[in-house]
């Protein structure tokens, strides 16, 4: 029997229900070996020599294929069909030769398929071949640049940067779009523009609404009427005149549907409709894969097999009718720069199986198969016809125009499937549509407005965008968006709000830093030509060993000159550099450089183990500090005072305000530090107050029956504890007022605690009673009951706790409901079965 690997367990049980007993399917659990995270792991004097160790966890796995191959002489690797997937195969051929576990008469062969289904499992059983070369070598020089860059450019960003994490090939360059971006967003002035419109009317009393286009004789752009004089004067232009239809045209158009899904694109689209991050669309789509249900979903093509081409036209006319199908099937061609288009786009693997069939619990899977469907049936479709309509009104002087637009759809086409989605809500007059207008009639006047308009700053990325900006560029691969987005997230250099991605100041640092020293590597031609480099070693044009050299001998030269200079020198620079946004000019006209604090001493960037600040260079006379993104901003830090030796700072974070005693230092990497209670201001916050804060929890005494009172403030407010010595846990007390923590005396504090002893209220020893009680689990067993909790009711079963949906009254819910919202809940904890093992009957 032979051994088959693939990647993952869940694509080993989907293949082997295909291949049947004749096989022994395993999983390698993605990569088994990697480069060791230290030094001399790519040896650059020695060609590059690489040297691989077996991961810790993937021992087990190796080790269980070893043994499989002692029975079964004979290995088919058919992991993913992508570089990656054919890496993996190779590792696991190498690692597998070195324990010696395959023989000199073991065959060993390479199988690929673009979909987990029998038939193309099947046939690619038919068509074994070797490991590709072409692409393990363009994996290797992948994976070579990537530890060499980060190997040697972080440790500089360290030295010279406390705070900075980690630099990368591709991470950098996508940092950089952030920054830069929110730097556009910074330098934006926004500009003041009118616009004017007018309701008329048709001789048949039917209103329609027109803009104004013409004034003066003089056709107007976007910036034309400049401020509410201009406006008011182009109002009375129009009421003073008498208005007439000069034209109504009519034209037809088409709207063509989308190319199918390739990675970026099902990123992007899924980012618009569900708010999904780059990496929860790839999981989700993942386990779709892994099920049989979609193609792989790593590709940068949007081309579709023939086959699956007349299986999405059939499903077409058998769902919605022979006039729904265009003549001959479309054809897509990849217009992203570098696109490899190696693999078909990302469609379902059956047509015919509609969402609404789908059997999946988990509801991102089910949204994300959805939108496929859709998409891939649309991209077959006919084209939507519409017919765009125009109307120019005008004054009989010719010193008035206006124009009306519209349009109707007379045919729906693909979009009575699916329409596109947009990064950015546009308002399109196109929408509407316009009353019968005839052209020579008169065009009364209802209402005539004007509207005041700021431009706007370009929008922050969200993934989505940024992920297609990376494409346009040519900067990543489909393999390598969602990890490079993810990184710079975990690094802190980036932060998602609201699903628009900002930049930190440590971001903004380390981009800042590498644009200064570094700024070739960080260059986008740069590094969307090195992409199209290590394409060309997939293709077999390129060795990869040179192109690592020719890299190299640049790189290492930078790296020597940057590692000579002096933190001075480099903050220095920075500050320069960054001077337009660290010191923009000050409304009363004063230094924006000069402390707002101490008035004498001159504003400096810098750095420290959290990030970099600007600081007043009278330090330690003057202790004025700032967060880098300017005066007054969010965030701004300030020292309150000194105790015992140690800075009091009051900080702000992603939680709120806070005090904090020093800074974080190797020996002391989380000094103490408390948060502000609700109702305190950073404003009134002094050196006393903070040292408050900070000594707590406070004692308040020792309670009467033993064990020491403390006050404090939680999650959930103010609260006092207590433990007696009989206690295992203690109680704790709510406290009304915040200022009761500083100020509770013994009495009242006793008596709070002998209250919450006497009366629990929902704790352990006070189990909350049912609102209803529904029954036995009719396919499980055990209690179902409505149950009233602190967040509002929810159905309880075992150990399933399901919220009950907005408006939904406990007295309504049903059997069938709750055993519906259960199975929901339980899928959510990680795919919990909602059945049990029933108790065997007992013997008469």
């Amino acid at each position: 029997m032979p051994v088959v690997v693939v990647e993952s367990p869940a694509k080993a049980k989907t293949i082997n229900k295909y291949l049947g007993k004749g096989f022994t399917v395993l999983a390698s659990y993605g990569h088994v070996r990697d480069l060791p995270p230290k030094d001399g792991s790519v040896d650059p004097e020695h060609e590059f020599e690489m040297k691989w160790e077996v991961g810790t966890d993937s021992r087990k796995h190796v080790k269980a294929i070893a043994d499989a191959l002692k029975g079964d002489n004979a290995l088919i690797l058919a992991t993913d069909p992508d570089r990656e997937g054919e890496a993996i195969s190779w590792h696991l051929e190498e690692a597998l030769r070195k324990r010696r576990a395959i023989k000199k008469d073991t065959p060993v062969s390479r199988v690929v398929f673009n979909a987990i289904t029998k038939s193309a499992v099947t046939e690619a059983m038919k068509n074994p071949r070797q490991v590709d070369r072409d692409l393990v070598q363009a994996y290797l020089a992948r994976r070579a640049l990537d530890y060499l860059v980060g190997f040697n450019l972080s440790p500089v960003l360290w030295r010279k940067l406390p705070g900075a994490r980690s630099a990368g090939r591709v991470q950098s360059v996508c940092l950089r779009l952030i920054v830069e971006r929110e730097m556009e967003i910074e330098a934006f002035k926004a500009q003041e523009y009118w616009s004017v419109k007018a309701i008329l009317s048709t001789p048949r009393g039917q209103e329609y609404e027109a803009r104004l286009t013409v004034l003066a004789g003089q056709k107007l752009d976007k910036m034309s009427i400049g401020n509410a004089t201009q406006a008011e004067l182009a109002v009375q232009a129009i009421e003073s005149r008498a208005l007439q239809v000069q034209s109504v045209e009519a034209k037809p158009g088409n709207r063509n549907p989308a190319a199918p899904f390739m990675t970026s694109t099902l990123q992007q689209e899924a980012s618009r409709k569900f708010g999904f991050g780059a990496r929860a669309t790839m999981s989700a789509a993942q386990r779709l894969y892994e099920a049989g249900l979609i193609t792989y979903m790593r590709t940068d093509g949007i081309d579709m097999a023939p086959e699956a081409v007349h299986a999405a036209r059939d499903t077409i006319k058998q769902r919605y009718g022979a006039e729904y199908v265009p003549g001959s099937p479309r054809m897509y061609k990849n217009k992203a720069k570098n696109a490899q288009e190696a693999h078909e786009c990302i469609r379902p693997t059956d047509m015919s199986l509609h969402p609404r069939d789908l059997r999946i619990s988990e509801a991102d899977q089910r949204k994300l198969y959805d939108l496929i469907w859709k998409r891939t049936i649309a991209s077959q479709m006919q084209a939507a016809r519409l017919e765009r309509t125009t109307v120019e009104v005008a004054s009989a002087d010719g010193q008035v125009g206006l124009r009306a637009t519209g349009q109707v759809m007379l045919f729906d086409g693909f979009m009575r499937v699916y329409e596109e989605g947009r990064d950015d809500h546009v308002i399109d007059d196109d929408d509407k549509r316009l009353p019968a207008i005839n052209q020579g009639e008169a065009a009364q006047k209802r209402a005539v407005t004007s509207e005041q308009h700021f431009t706007q700053p370009p929008p922050r990325y969200t993934e989505a965008t940024l992920v297609k900006k990376m494409e346009e560029l040519g900067i990543g691969r489909p393999s390598t968006y969602a990890s490079v987005i993810t990184t710079i997230q975990d690094r802190e250099y980036v932060r998602k709000d609201k699903n628009r991605l900002f930049p930190e100041d440590k971001g903004r640092i380390v981009t800042i830093f590498l644009l200064n020293f570094f700024r070739k590597y960080v260059g986008y031609e740069f590094t969307a030509n090195l992409e199209e480099e290590l394409d060309d070693i997939t293709a077999g044009e390129r060795d990869w060993k040179s192109v690592l050299d020719r890299f190299w001998r640049d790189f290492k030269a930078q790296i020597d000159e940057t590692t000579e200079l002096r933190i001075t020198e480099v903050l220095d620079k920075l500050d320069e550099a960054l001077a337009p946004q660290l010191y923009p000019p000050r409304e009363d006209g004063t230094d924006p450089r000069i402390c707002p604090l101490c008035g004498a001493g001159k504003l400096h960037l810098k750095t420290s183990r959290t990030g970099g600040f600007v600081g007043c260079g009278n330090y330690p006379e003057c202790r004025y500090t700032r967060p880098i993104a300017g005066e007054g901003a969010e965030g701004d830090e300030r020292v309150l005072g000194e105790d015992g030796g140690d800075d009091i700072w009051l900080k702000s974070g992603r939680f709120g305000p806070y005090v904090q005693r020093g800074e974080p230092t190797p020996e002391n990497k989380k000094p103490p530090r408390a948060s502000l209670p609700r109702g305190w201001s950073k404003d009134d916050m002094d050196l006393a107050k903070a040292l408050t804060l900070l000594s707590l929890p406070r004692e308040v005494g020792e309670h009467p029956d033993g064990g020491m009172i403390t006050a404090n403030f939680g999650r959930f407010g103010p609260y006092l504890h207590h433990k007696a010595p009989a206690e295992e846990k203690g109680v704790y007390a709510n406290l009304k007022d915040p200022a009761d923590v500083l100020e509770i005396g013994m009495n009242r504090a006793v008596e709070l605690l002998a209250e919450k002893r006497a009366n629990p209220g929902r704790g352990r020893s006070a189990p909350t009673k049912a609102l209803k009680q529904l029954g036995e689990h009719p396919e499980s067993g055990g209690p179902v009951n409505v149950m009233d909790g602190r967040y509002g009711p929810y159905v309880k079963w075992d150990k399933v706790n399901a919220t009950l949906p907005k408006g939904t009254e406990p007295g309504d819910v049903t059997m069938e409901m709750a055993v519906a919202l259960i199975a929901e809940k339980a899928s959510k904890k990680g795919g919990r079965k909602t059945t049990r093992k029933k108790t065997p009957a007992k013997g008469k």
